[in-house]
């Protein structure tokens, strides 16, 4: 392995993410939820600097510490063209693009839907793939932007990696993503599964990262038929109450 992950909660229901390219010791933030949180995380690890900014998407509560950290650190902000609307951005990125964090590679993928020019990066070579608010556990993230079709082939585009990959998306929204899944899948294996999530939540625990193939085993979006399938179950978990 050559990257490190460290993740913690933040704002509401946020997670933030350092990543640090332990051949290099160079460490980038995914997405700037908290600036302080960030500072105050990056000290207590004793990482040193933060070189670089990985933005997701535009929405505030993902870029709202552009500012203050490219004010504080000097660090390069990378991300989809969206990101300026609302926060300083250095360098634009899209779907087949290549950012390295000290000898790490990681790939950009565009997801869109959430927002239409999300994107996700991903380390081949690590399993580890940074999300934003394409696919949570047990979940995918609103259609704010995009179409149903845009988030179905960008879920699938996740889905196809290999199944060890390691996802980590942004904030912590698992309990509720798990009684949906148990309105529409009567499962033991859901049940047990579902019942794993809970405890760990009642601990306190985070359920963040899960994996591609935990997903794909028991995420309702991705375990949809098709698209109108996927379309059917996202609208029915926006009006979900359970």
């Amino acid at each position: 392995m050559t990257l490190s992950v460290h993740l913690f909660p933040c704002l509401n229901d946020n997670y933030g993410l350092l990543v640090r390219d332990d051949a290099s010791g160079q460490v980038a933030t995914i997405d700037t939820p908290d600036a302080d949180a960030i500072l105050s995380e990056l000290d207590r690890l004793g990482w040193g600097d933060l070189h670089l900014i990985l933005n997701t998407h535009w929405h505030a509560d993902h870029t709202g510490g552009n500012a203050a950290l490219k004010a504080r650190t000097g660090c390069d902000i990378v991300g989809p063209a969206e990101v300026g609307r609302l926060a300083p951005l250095d360098r634009v990125v899209s779907g087949g693009d290549t950012v390295t964090l000290g000898r790490t590679p990681l790939q950009v993928t565009a997801t869109p839907g959430h927002t239409l020019g999300h994107v996700v990066y991903r380390s081949v070579a690590d399993s580890e793939a940074f999300v934003g608010d394409t696919l949570f556990a047990l979940g995918c993230g609103r259609l704010f932007e995009g179409t149903p079709q845009q988030m179905w082939d960008s879920l699938q585009t996740v889905a196809s990696w290999p199944a060890e990959t390691r996802i980590w998306c942004a904030h912590e929204y698992t309990a509720a993503n798990a009684r949906f899944a148990l309105s529409l899948d009567d499962r033991p294996e859901m049940q047990a599964h579902a019942e794993a999530v809970f405890a760990a939540r009642t601990r306190g625990e985070a359920t963040v990262p899960t994996t591609v193939a935990t997903e794909r085993a028991f995420n309702p979006f991705l375990r949809a038929v098709d698209v109108t399938d996927f379309a059917a179950r996202r609208a029915a978990k926006d009006a979900f109450r359970g």
